[in-house]
C-alpha cells in the first residue's frame, strides 16, 4: 500500500475535475459546471506554462491530488508556486496523502532556482486545514485575498 507521487497525465483530467468538483462542493458549497471545469483541467495538462498537477496513487488509484500554478514576484524577482485544487476524498485523509503531496511540491521548488517560495490560500473557517498547512511549516500572512470573479458572476 505503498504511496506514490506522480505528474498527472492526460488520462487523470476526468478523476482531477471530479475530485475538484468534490473539493469545491466540501469547502465553498459551490457546484461547479462540470464542463467546464474537465475543460480547465485538461488546459493545465495541455499546456504545462498554466500550471501542473501532483496525484497522489495508492494500489493504482488517484487518493489526493493538487494543482501548482506561478506568480511571478517582481519584490524577489522570482515565482511563488501557488499550491491550489488540494483534495484528498474524506476515506483517504489522516494517512500521509497530503503531506506526501506537499512534500514532493516543496523539494521540487526548491531545486528549481526560479522559485522563491511555495504560497496557498485556505477559507478562514478551516481551522483544520490550517493547523495542517501550520504543521507542515507553513506560515499566516497578512494579506486578504481580494478578487472580482467574472466567471461566477455570469453564472
Amino acid at each position: 500500500m505503498a504511496l506514490v507521487i506522480r505528474d498527472a497525465c492526460s488520462e487523470d483530467a476526468a478523476t482531477l475535475a471530479e475530485l475538484n468538483r468534490a473539493m469545491a462542493a466540501e469547502t465553498e458549497e459551490l457546484e461547479l459546471d462540470p464542463a467546464r471545469l474537465l475543460d480547465g483541467v485538461r488546459a493545465v495538462l495541455a499546456d504545462s506554462s498554466k500550471g501542473f498537477y501532483l496525484v497522489a496513487n495508492r494500489e493504482r488509484r488517484v487518493v489526493g491530488s493538487l494543482l501548482v500554478t506561478n506568480e511571478w514576484s517582481d519584490w524577489r524577482n522570482g515565482v511563488f508556486w501557488w499550491i491550489q485544487s488540494v483534495y484528498v476524498p474524506p476515506n483517504q485523509r489522516r494517512r500521509g496523502v497530503f503531506s506526501a503531496l506537499y512534500h514532493e511540491t516543496v523539494e521540487r521548488a526548491r531545486r528549481d532556482a526560479n522559485v522563491c517560495g511555495v504560497r496557498l490560500y485556505v477559507e478562514r473557517t478551516n481551522a483544520l486545514a490550517r493547523s495542517v498547512y501550520q504543521g507542515l511549516g507553513m506560515k499566516p500572512t497578512s494579506y486578504r485575498l481580494m478578487e472580482v470573479d467574472f466567471v461566477l458572476e455570469r453564472d
